[in-house]
């Protein structure tokens, strides 16, 4: 008799010391609930409860989901799977169910990370190859300069000789030009460019140009000094049917940030 009761006792000890759950039964139940969860828990450990609500609350939103909500006020699917997540847990299960959101996705946003780290270096690979293929097609000459004209402002000159050295006729040519000085870190003017080339330019073959561009254009208002030099990069070639000779990948500055932002995220990813 006296071991029975000793069992009764423990059995009451227990269910005395049982954690409060959180309630989704209704909406005034689950909040009360949650502030009764949250007291129950130590100070040091409430701050982390309320982050891991905030969390599992926002676990099944994205930006999509949010402009979704916002066209349709139609939320209640994702009420449901947030009071669906919470019914039911105490304020440790919370915190623990939170730290497992946490942790999927940052393995999903590494997987996607070294995803788009392989799509930017194919591409960066792609780019350079091109490039590499490009240099058949030389610039041989490049000159920038102003002529005088008699009325309105000077008119801006873009002199280039060029070669072919590709197995296939070019019907326009693209190029980046840059004028700078040398020892000069940052060139004083940057831009691109492109010619259709009349009967096109067969392999082989060599040709000299004066492009002239707009006047009032950005080449118009150029002012460098003596001293500076202009470059010209061949960047894309198209044959006779207007396709890209070597591919149109090109490899942005962009990318290259893009790149570099996520290797120093996720440096086990560089090769």
């Amino acid at each position: 008799m006296r071991k029975m009761w000793v069992v009764l006792a423990v059995t009451l000890a227990l269910s005395g010391c049982e954690q409060p759950k959180i309630d989704t039964s209704s909406d005034e139940s689950m909040k009360s609930s949650i502030q009764k969860v949250r007291t129950s828990l130590p100070e040091d450990k409430r701050a982390s409860y309320d982050d891991a609500l905030k969390v599992v609350a926002f676990s099944h939103l994205d930006f999509k989901d949010l402009m979704q909500a916002g066209m349709t006020n139609n939320t209640a699917d994702i009420e449901a799977q947030m009071k669906s997540d919470l019914a039911g847990k105490t304020g440790e299960e919370v915190i623990n169910y939170a730290d497992k959101i946490r942790k999927e996705r940052a393995e999903k946003e590494k997987t996607q990370a070294l995803q788009e780290i392989a799509e930017l270096e194919k591409k960066q690979t792609d780019a350079q190859a091109n490039l590499k293929q490009l240099e058949a097609f030389k610039v041989t000459r490049s000159r920038f300069y102003f002529e005088k004209k008699e009325y309105g402002p000077d008119q801006p000159i873009i002199a280039l000789s060029v070669e072919n050295g590709t197995p296939k006729a070019v019907s326009r040519a693209y190029f980046r030009g840059v004028i700078s000085s040398p020892g000069r870190e940052v060139p004083w003017y940057t831009d691109t460019f492109n010619y259709q080339i009349s009967g096109g330019l067969e392999p082989g073959e060599k040709a000299d140009w004066n492009l002239a561009p707009n006047s009032y254009s950005d080449w118009g208002k150029i002012e460098a000094p003596a001293d500076a030099v202009f470059t010209v990069t061949v960047i894309r070639v198209d044959d006779a049917q207007g396709n890209p000779v070597f591919g149109d990948t090109e490899f942005t500055e962009r990318d290259a940030r893009r790149l570099a932002e996520l290797k120093g995220r996720y440096p086990d990813a560089a090769h």
